[in-house]
């Protein structure tokens, strides 16, 4: 009798203790889910008005200054270039003071460069005003915005940044026919006025209202040290597996429909590929946000580091005819990969000095993304549709790399 009293009153106290733990989910989920949609909001702003502009405004803009597209090109790599060494000072500043100051931050100085792209009348002043952009997206694109939420919700991070790229993944789908509309009817310049405008009215204020200020901060800037952070054999694996892959789809996004005609596929056919890639990355990432979730975030990268080459080799076998399918197993992947640049340092190395340890491992991604575009325009000259197998080479060395990490118990 003893004994079942004793079984009874264990089996109450679990019960208590899974309500409270499925109360305190709950409350949490609660709490996440303004900041979600805050910044899932100024992502897809910010995205929209910096990094999907070259894409429709070269055109018009190196016919309205009398230069080539390469020049305008150049300018959007150097911004690129400026992101990525600018990355561990942003992402070190958001471990200290949180991302509300930052990101904020990140509206003014977009905007501002926004605004002087729109009044460029020569190369110098466009060049300047992309190298302010570079700025602003050091400080206000996806590595912002993790080391965010890291700062905010420390190893509990990873379901708000799957939820913030599960909004911002219709970056382009959004962004690119609002930067049509208006070139249609206002002008390239006025369309980058918009976007500045954007900024100021929406993003600013999401960004400064609905993120929560961190306690101690002043103090903790002025009393700032470098961490002490040596470049361990996981942090030099990680580095390149998110450059390899950042190559991968930065070639992907520049010549995506070159390179689908070069298997065979009809500009028709080739264009309808790419629309199927943006839908792709959100099913993966509601994938990764249910399924996946479950385990560590290095099994869901490993397996996108593989969709790749598989899309590859059905192209391959299949031709032209089988672009859609290797548009799907492309963007799926990419879509996990987008928020495995978040959560896998986060799951590995906790959140102590995350946004630091973030800009770090990001930097060579960025440097990666910023010249993928013109070497794989090269190899497609000389190599044709088989740049594929460049690309599915650099996917599985990656892969090969990320077999080398040990998925460790996360850290508290």
């Amino acid at each position: 009798m003893p004994w079942a009293l004793l079984t009874r009153s264990r089996r109450r106290l679990q019960m208590r203790a899974d309500d409270t733990a499925d109360q305190t989910y709950r409350n949490m989920s609660q709490r996440q889910l303004p900041i979600i949609l805050a910044l899932g909001t100024t992502q897809t702003l910010a995205w929209a008005s910096s990094y999907y502009l070259p894409a429709l405004l070269a055109d018009p803009m190196a016919h309205d200054l009398g230069i080539s597209t390469n020049w305008i090109f150049g300018a959007f790599s150097a911004s690129l270039v400026i992101s990525a060494m600018l990355g561990p000072r942003i992402g070190r500043q958001i471990d200290l003071v949180g991302g509300r100051q930052v990101l904020s931050a990140s509206n003014l100085i977009m905007a501002a460069g926004l605004v002087l792209l729109g009044f460029s009348q020569s190369v110098a002043v466009m060049a300047i005003a992309w190298l302010v952009l570079g700025i602003g997206m050091a400080m206000g694109l996806y590595d912002a915005a993790f080391a965010t939420l890291g700062r905010i919700y420390g190893t509990e991070a990873r379901r708000p940044i799957t939820g913030i790229t599960l909004m911002a993944g219709f970056a382009s789908t959004v962004g690119w026919p609002l930067t049509a509309w208006g070139l249609a009817h206002i002008g390239w310049r006025e369309t980058c006025f918009a976007w500045a405008a954007a900024n100021l009215l929406i993003g600013l204020p999401l960004n400064f209202f609905m993120l929560p200020a961190i306690k101690g901060a002043r103090h903790a800037a002025a009393t700032a040290t470098k961490p002490p952070m040596p470049l361990d054999r996981t942090m030099i694996l990680l580095a390149f597996v998110f450059a390899a892959v950042w190559t991968v789809t930065g070639a992907m996004a520049a010549h995506f429909p070159r390179i689908l005609e070069a298997t065979g596929a009809t500009p028709v056919e080739a264009i309808a590929a790419g629309a199927l890639i943006g839908p792709a990355q959100v099913a993966a990432r509601i994938l990764e946000a249910g399924f996946l979730s479950r385990f560590h975030p290095l099994w869901s990268t490993r397996l996108a580091c593989l969709t790749h080459p598989i899309g590859a080799v059905v192209i391959a076998i299949f031709g032209g005819a089988a672009a859609s399918a290797f548009a799907l197993f492309h963007g799926s992947g990419n879509g996990i990969l987008t928020i495995a640049r978040g959560t896998l340092p986060l799951s590995i190395f906790g959140p102590k000095d995350f946004g630091y340890r973030l800009g770090v491992i990001g930097a060579p991604a960025r440097m990666a993304q910023a010249v993928a575009p013109l070497a794989f325009g090269l190899l497609i000259d000389v190599m044709g549709a088989r740049v594929l197998m460049v690309s599915s080479a650099l996917s599985l060395s990656a892969l090969a790399a990320l077999f080398l990490i040990r998925a460790e118990k996360r850290p508290d």
